[in-house]
């Protein structure tokens, strides 16, 4: 008798096929003497549209709502079907006894099994395989430890509870919505807010009164001394009056050092990536946006098994992986990782060490390098950045910290104490990771930079100082990047409306809004629908958006929601909540939430219509922009007609050296620069072939691939959009 085993991926399933030493190729599967190892393509298996349960809910009309089948019911993706009858056949195969969840190790994963499961009316046994790596100690070892997947019951019911109640707020509020408006209009409990923090930073920047402020530093000896404000210990006045005096003051005076104060300081190695955290690096250093660095980080994991499971809330590791780390630095002993890894080595490894935890670790721990030895050469530029940060974080963890002496002069001028502040570096500890980091000027919130300090003893004196005021005024917030937005979805407590601690500490244990899965899709979904655009590397709300929070019921817009829902499902997943007393509450809570839609005054109006009409419909086209790209779109949501205009090139002005914009298609092909500068594609690579840079005709060619496909994508199915990947968070 043999045993199939289900992962959720064919790259992961191969793997294990190998592991396993199932060589023989099927429908769909690999076979071995003891194992058929089968996989999913993501979801197999999805919620039934409304259509499926009566056919009147094709058309979408607002009197309908709100749709609420007795029971929601799955069905097979049609575009997937073949995939998902292949694994039923071999379910019902005689000699098949026995089944392995090997799905990703999750709520979702779970989810992805056990609907194709559940779909196929399953009856025999089932184990469950849970990993965070896909190398090949990691697979034998999690076959060797392999559970009852009757443990994991109610983690499944958790993830189908999330499904059933995204499904029911999300499909009939974007209906509810869309139809009153007669606008593409979605809302969920994630993305709506979302934007809602995005617009609260809108308001601030809005509101913000710039405030002029003084700042008056004493020059003498060679170093720079601040006023510091005894009462506040803040290097700022906001009274001009009182710089012009202390000015007066400290010109007349002499400076006398009072204090010289020498403490020695340790710094400790920031801890270990989580997916959020490695997002943020990478835009923040290469301006990747956060799907951009999952895709990255998936290639990483699942083709060149280099890292761990990327899609993690944890930046611990558990005590169980402490005996694996020499290996894994054996591994990564190549090129400008061989001497820090073999300083590394020679860190006595503790289950007491700071960054194992066990009890921070759910589902899946930190990102770090696997045992799998690199070929730096086969990595993309893309890839090589994105695993030199998971490296050098890995190996920062494992130096000493690092040691210095902190200076801290004040001195008497006019009455008034002015301060300096030094460093003198003792021991590089993590900071030899980094390099170049490692003579980085730090600089606190007092305004005291550090400087490098002569050797200086209480009771000097130095006579005629410098004096200088500087005026400043206070800034504005700043709007939000995709890594700043990331950390206000992660920690959205300062958004929050109420003062109810257990939601916020909720919020902080369960990831915020969305989880580390799927914020980078969420992100990307709202560039996608036109409620975001970029200004550089800023994010900014379009007036979609803005008039969309306008006509959404108030409570979707809150953290809350999300921070109450998790505490429910955590209590599902921990057997502590019946998971149909979720659905019902959810059920109540939809009908209030239509209702509000319907009894709503506000209206919808396009301001971006152009005088171009569809050439499928003969309705006037909106002019959008996209992430990276212009786009003229039909306002009618059933047409779904979309013409690319212009799309976002690496391309550089030779002018202004901005990146330009290349406008229509083969020989008409023209780069167009903000600063009025117009270069034709062949001109433009006739100029980079003489520079040495060069224009292939294979990036020619997936530019143009990538355009028509995008051209092809239909973007007015407000319906599609809210239940793609069953995600409508």
């Amino acid at each position: 008798m043999k045993t199939l085993v289900i992962a959720e991926k064919p790259s992961v399933g191969r793997d294990i096929a190998r592991v396993m030493h199932c060589s023989k190729k099927g429908d769909g599967c690999m076979e071995g003497s003891q194992y058929v190892v089968t996989w999913a393509l993501g979801h197999l298996v999805t919620l039934q549209d409304p259509e499926d349960y009566n056919k009147k809910y094709k058309e979408w009309e607002l009197s309908m709502l709100p749709i609420m089948p007795d029971k929601l019911k799955i069905k097979v993706i049609p575009k997937t079907g073949k995939q998902y009858h292949a694994i039923t056949k071999l379910l019902f195969r005689g000699d098949i006894n026995q089944v392995i969840i090997a799905t990703d190790a999750g709520r979702e994963g779970e989810l992805v099994a056990r609907w194709i499961l559940d779909k196929a009316h399953n009856q025999k046994p089932c184990k469950r395989l849970w990993i965070s790596s896909v190398t090949d100690k990691a697979i034998q070892e999690g076959f060797a430890h392999l559970k009852d997947a009757r443990e994991y019951d109610n983690l499944y019911h958790a993830a189908v509870s999330r499904a059933e109640a995204d499904w029911l707020v999300g499909i009939n509020c974007t209906r509810a919505l869309t139809c009153k408006y007669n606008a593409q209009l979605s809302c969920g409990r994630v993305q709506t807010p979302t934007l809602a923090m995005i617009e609260k930073r809108e308001e601030e920047i809005r509101s913000f009164t710039a405030k002029p402020y003084y700042m008056i530093s004493a020059e003498a000896g060679h170093v720079k001394y601040l006023w510091i404000d005894q009462k506040t210990n803040s290097a700022r006045t906001f009274s001009k009056e009182r710089s012009e005096s202390i000015q007066r003051k400290a010109q007349e005076g002499s400076l006398k050092l009072t204090k010289v104060d020498k403490k020695e300081k340790k710094t400790f190695a920031p801890l270990l990536y989580d997916l959020t955290e490695l997002q943020r690096d990478a835009n923040n250093h290469f301006g990747y946006s956060a799907k951009q660095t999952l895709n990255i980080m998936q290639r990483l994991y699942e083709t060149y098994k280099l890292l761990t499971y990327p899609r993690t809330d944890s930046r611990y590791l558990t005590a169980d992986i402490i005996p694996t780390i020499a290996e894994r630095l054996e591994a990564i002993s190549v090129g400008p990782y061989r001497s820090l890894a073999s300083k590394a080595k020679q860190t006595k490894l503790s289950k007491k060490m700071s960054f194992v935890n066990d009890a921070k670790v759910s589902d899946h721990h930190a990102i770090i390098p696997t045992e799998q030895f690199v070929d730096l050469a086969a990595l993309s530029s893309e890839e090589r950045k994105i695993y030199d940060l998971v490296v050098r974080r890995f190996l920062s963890v494992l130096y000493p910290p690092v040691v210095y002496e902190e200076t801290m002069i004040s001195a008497d001028l006019g009455g008034e104490i002015f301060q300096a502040r030094g460093k003198r570096m003792i021991k590089m500890g993590w900071r030899e990771v980094y390099e170049s980091e490692a003579t980085q000027s730090e600089e606190d919130t007092d305004g005291l930079k550090e400087q490098n300090l002569p050797l200086l003893k209480p009771g000097e004196v130095f006579e005629n100082p410098v004096i200088r005021v500087q005026a400043q005024k206070t800034k504005p917030p700043r709007r939000f990047t995709e890594a700043t937005l990331l950390s206000a979805m992660e920690n959205p407590v300062r958004y929050m409306e109420s003062m109810n601690t257990k939601m916020a500490k909720t919020l902080g244990e369960t990831g915020g809004l969305g989880t580390v899965a799927t914020r980078a899709d969420i992100i990307e979904k709202l560039f996608n629908t036109f409620l975001l655009e970029k200004k550089e590397n800023e994010i900014i709300l379009t007036s979609k958006a803005k008039q969309l929070l306008r006509l959404v019921p108030l409570d979707l817009k809150r953290p809350e929601l999300t921070a109450s829902w998790e505490m429910k499902l955590s209590a599902i997943a921990g057997g502590d909540l019946k998971s149909y007393k979720f659905t019902d509450e959810i059920r109540n809570y939809t009908k209030d939430l239509v209702n509000q839609i319907k009894e709503e005054e506000g209206s919808y109006h396009h301001d971006n219509l152009t005088n171009k009409k569809c050439p499928n419909c003969g309705k006037r086209l909106l002019s959008v922009k996209g992430k990276n790209s212009k786009l003229l779109v039909c306002q009618d949501r059933n047409c779904g007609y979309r013409e690319v205009i212009s799309r976002t090139s690496n391309a550089r002005c030779p002018v202004c050296h901005k990146k330009m914009e290349l406008y229509g298609n083969g020989e008409d092909a023209t780069f167009i620069c903000i600063c009025g500068h117009k270069e034709r594609l062949d001109k433009f690579k006739e100029r980079r072939k003489k520079e040495g840079g060069g224009v292939s005709k294979k990036d020619v060619a997936q530019y143009m691939k990538a355009q028509k496909r995008e051209a092809q994508e239909p973007v007015n199915n407000a319906f599609a959009d809210a239940l793609k990947g069953i995600h409508l968070n």
